[in-house]
C-alpha cells in the first residue's frame, strides 16, 4: 500500500472505529459483532506501524496502551474539585433543603443523579481534542493519568465541536469487568480486589498503560468545570450538553421539583441499587440552576448547593478475635476489634474501631463476642451492637491496660479526656507516628518517605526523630530492601528540597499539640520566624483571633522543653528553613493598596500566575478572595474561558479586569 492510499484508508478506519467506540461504550447498542471491531483495529495498527505520521492523538489504537512511564507528574485543577457535605438520612436531607430555602428562597428545583463508586477524574479537551487526565488528588493538585485514561472507549479522544474546556466525572469498574478481573488473578495465584472501587483506582494508577487498557473500565461524565460561553444555565442543561457532544453521562438522572421528590428518588433507588451493572454509593443532589449554584456559594471544603446522600450502611455479624492497641502520635491509646474476616459492602473486613474504653463499657463488649459491624458512610468500619444472646462460657471481660504496650510507662486519663494517654515523650510508637506525620503532604511532603519507609528506617534505628532525617546518607539507604539506586536518589533529593519548606509546614509537622495546618499558617504568618513564635506569651498568642487558651497554651508548653530546643537547633544545623516565606495577610485598616477591603472573584485560566498564587498576593493587600459572585463581590478577575461567573458579574455590573491588568496592580 502506497502511502496515499495509506493516508486515506488510516482516516476512513479511525473513523469507522470511532464511531464502532461511541455505539458500543456510550450507547451501549453495539452495531457491529466484536470480531468485526477487531479486524478493522489490527488493519490500522498494521497501516500506523507502516506509516507511524499517520498515528493522530485520536487514533482508537492509542487505546491499547504506550509506553511504560517513570512516574505520575502533578497537576493543579484550574478549578478547585472540591468534596460534597453528606447525608445519611431523610432528616439530613430535609435539613439541607432547609439551608437552600433560606439562601435562595422556595423557587427552585433539584437534579439528582447516582453517586457512581468510583474514582473522580478530570478532562481537559483543547479545540476538542483529549489533551490530559488527572485524578481528584487533594482537590487542588492530582496526578497526570492521560496515558492510561485514553484507554477507557466511553471517554472520546476527539469531541465533535473544537471546544477547549474541562469535563468531570467518574470512572469505575463494571461489575462483570471486576468479577472477570478477579477470576483471572485467582487462575494466576494473585490476590483479588476487594471491590470495583479498588480495582479502577488500582487499575488507572499504573505506571504501565497497557494493564490499565486490559482492565475495561469505564466513566459517566457529570460536570463541566466552567459552563461559561455555552448557553446552558442548568445542571440537566449542562448534562445534555455532553450528551450531544459525545460524552456518557448516566441517564438514570432527573429533575425534582422539591426535596419529597428527592426523597422518593432515594428510595427507589435504594430499593434498585443491586440490579445496576455497576456500584453506586448514594445519590448526588444539586440545586439545578446555576445562578442559584453561585448565590449560595461555597464552604472551605464543599458547595453549598449539592449533598451526597449516602446509603444505609450494610450491617453483618462477625466474632471479634481480640482488641489490639495501639499508640498514636499524641500518646492516645486506640482499641482496635480484630475480627473474623466478614464481607461488609463489597470489602472484606476484618478490623474495626472502637474509638476507647467507654465506648467498650457502654456497648458492653467482651472477647470472643458476635458482634454487628458496619461501615459508617460505606467507609469505616465500626462495632454497632452485641448480640448478648449468642454469648457463651467462652467471653472474657476486656480490661485496658495500665501501661503503654509500646514503652511500658504509666497510661495516664487527662481531666474531661476519654482517652488513655501515654506522655513519655521517648514512647518508639509516638516516635514512628510522629516521623510519618513530619513527612506527609500536608506537612513536610518529603516525597517517597511514607508510612512503610518510615517504618523500615525507625527499626534499622538509622531515625529517632525528626532531624535523624536530614542526617540520612547514600550509603544507608541504599543497604535497604526494596531501595534501588533510583529510589534512594529520589528519596535523597526530596529531603533536600524540603529544607526550603516556608515554616507553616514544619510548624505542623512538628505536631504541636492542637495546632493543625490552618492555625500553622497563622502562627507563621503572624511571627514571620521559628525565634520569634518561640519566645512568644500566652498574651500574645491569645490576641490573635484564631488563637484559644487551650492552643496557646499547648504552644507556650512546646517550646517550654529542653528536648524542643536542641531538636530545632538540630534541624537549623541542617539547614532547614525556619521563616515563612509566604505572603504576610494585612486588615484593610493597615493597607493602602486599593484591593484593602474588597471582595474579589477569580474564574477562567490564569496564564501569568496561578490561581493560588494570585489569590496570596491579594490576601496579602487585605482583599477578601470569595469563590462566588454576589451583590457584595467589588472585582472579578477574568482569566482565559472564563463563564458563569464572568456572565453572573456582567448581569451585577460589577467591575471586572483581565489578568493583565490585576499583574499591574500587584507590580505597583
Amino acid at each position: 500500500m502506497d502511502a496515499t492510499t495509506a493516508k486515506k484508508r488510516a482516516k476512513e478506519l479511525q473513523t469507522i472505529l470511532n464511531q464502532y467506540n461511541y455505539e458500543y461504550h456510550v450507547l451501549d447498542n453495539p452495531s457491529v459483532p466484536d470480531s468485526e471491531y477487531d479486524m478493522r483495529l489490527k488493519e490500522l495498527i498494521g497501516i500506523e506501524e507502516q506509516y507511524p505520521e499517520l498515528k493522530t492523538p485520536d487514533s482508537p489504537t492509542v487505546r491499547v496502551g504506550g509506553a511504560v512511564l517513570d512516574a505520575f507528574q502533578k497537576v493543579e485543577h484550574r478549578t478547585p474539585m472540591l468534596s460534597l457535605a453528606n447525608a445519611f438520612s431523610e432528616e439530613d436531607l430535609l435539613d439541607f433543603d432547609r439551608r437552600v430555602r433560606q439562601g435562595i428562597g422556595d423557587s427552585f428545583s433539584y437534579m439528582c443523579e447516582l453517586k457512581i463508586d468510583g474514582l473522580a477524574v478530570s478532562l481537559l479537551y483543547e479545540e476538542g481534542l483529549f489533551t490530559r487526565g488527572a485524578t481528584r488528588g487533594d482537590g487542588y493538585v492530582g496526578e497526570d493519568i492521560t496515558a492510561n485514561l485514553k484507554t477507557i472507549k466511553s471517554i472520546p479522544l476527539k469531541i465533535n465541536k473544537p471546544l477547549t474546556f474541562e469535563v468531570r466525572g467518574e470512572a469505575y469498574m463494571p461489575k462483570k469487568s471486576f468479577n472477570d478481573l478477579n477470576a483471572i488473578r485467582a487462575e494466576n495465584n494473585e490476590e483479588a480486589f476487594a471491590n470495583p472501587r479498588n480495582a479502577a483506582a488500582g487499575s488507572l494508577r499504573q505506571l504501565d498503560p497497557r494493564i490499565a487498557a486490559k482492565r475495561n473500565l469505564s466513566v459517566f461524565l457529570y460536570s463541566l468545570a466552567d459552563l461559561g460561553g455555552t448557553g446552558v444555565v442548568t445542571q440537566s442543561e449542562g448534562l445534555d450538553l455532553l450528551d450531544d457532544l459525545g460524552f456518557k453521562t448516566n441517564k438514570e438522572r432527573r429533575t425534582c421539583a422539591d426535596i419529597h421528590e428527592v426523597i422518593e428518588y432515594v428510595k427507589g433507588w435504594t430499593e434498585k441499587r443491586p440490579d445496576l451493572p455497576y456500584e453506586i454509593d448514594g445519590i448526588v443532589i444539586k440545586v439545578n440552576s446555576l445562578d442559584q449554584q453561585e448565590e449560595l456559594g461555597y464552604t472551605a471544603k464543599s458547595p453549598r448547593w449539592a449533598i451526597a446522600y449516602k446509603f444505609p450502611a450494610e450491617e453483618v455479624v462477625t466474632k471479634l478475635l481480640d482488641i489490639e492497641l495501639s499508640v498514636g502520635r499524641t500518646g492516645v491509646i486506640t482499641p482496635t476489634a480484630i475480627l473474623s474476616p466478614v464481607k461488609v459492602a463489597g470489602t472484606t473486613v476484618s478490623r474495626a474501631s472502637l474509638h476507647n474504653e467507654d465506648l467498650i463499657r457502654e456497648k458492653d463488649i467482651k472477647l470472643y463476642d458476635y458482634v454487628v459491624v458496619k461501615k459508617a458512610g460505606d467507609i469505616i468500619p465500626e462495632v454497632v451492637n452485641v448480640l448478648v444472646d449468642r454469648r457463651t462460657d467462652e467471653q472474657q471481660e476486656f480490661k485496658m491496660p495500665t501501661h503503654c504496650p509500646a514503652c511500658g510507662s504509666e497510661l495516664v486519663r487527662l481531666e474531661e479526656e476519654v482517652a488513655l494517654r501515654c506522655i513519655n515523650p521517648k514512647c518508639p510508637a509516638q516516635i514512628r507516628e510522629g516521623l510519618i506525620h513530619f513527612v506527609s503532604r500536608n506537612a513536610m511532603n518529603i516525597d517517597g518517605m511514607g508510612e512503610k519507609v518510615i517504618t523500615q528506617l525507625f527499626g534499622e534505628n538509622l531515625i529517632h526523630d525528626v532531624a535523624d532525617i536530614y542526617q540520612l546518607k547514600h550509603e544507608q539507604l541504599i543497604e535497604l530492601e526494596r531501595m534501588g539506586e533510583k529510589s534512594v536518589q529520589k528519596l535523597l533529593a526530596a529531603i533536600e528540597a524540603s529544607k526550603a519548606n516556608s515554616l507553616e509546614r514544619l510548624l505542623f509537622g512538628l505536631g504541636i499539640r492542637h495546632v493543625g495546618s490552618k492555625a500553622a499558617k497563622t502562627l507563621a504568618q503572624q511571627f514571620g520566624s521559628m525565634d520569634a513564635l518561640a519566645k512568644a506569651g500566652m498574651e500574645e498568642l491569645t490576641a490573635i483571633n484564631e488563637i484559644g487558651d487551650k492552643m496557646a497554651d499547648s504552644v507556650v508548653t512546646f517550646f517550654e522543653q529542653e528536648e524542643v530546643g536542641e531538636l530545632l537547633q538540630e534541624l537549623k544545623n541542617a539547614g532547614v528553613n525556619m521563616e515563612y516565606k509566604g505572603p504576610k495577610p494585612v486588615s484593610a485598616e493597615e493597607s493602602d493598596s486599593i484591593f484593602a477591603g474588597k471582595t474579589v472573584v477569580l474564574t477562567g485560566k490564569l496564564e501569568i500566575l496561578t490561581r493560588n498564587e494570585a489569590k496570596e498576593k491579594l490576601e496579602a493587600l487585605g482583599a477578601n478572595v470569595a469563590g462566588s459572585v454576589s451583590k457584595k463581590t467589588n472585582l472579578v478577575i477574568a482569566g482565559a474561558d472564563a463563564g458563569s461567573k464572568l456572565a453572573k458579574a456582567q448581569e451585577l455590573g460589577v467591575e471586572v479586569w483581565d489578568e493583565e491588568k490585576l499583574v499591574q496592580e500587584l507590580n505597583k
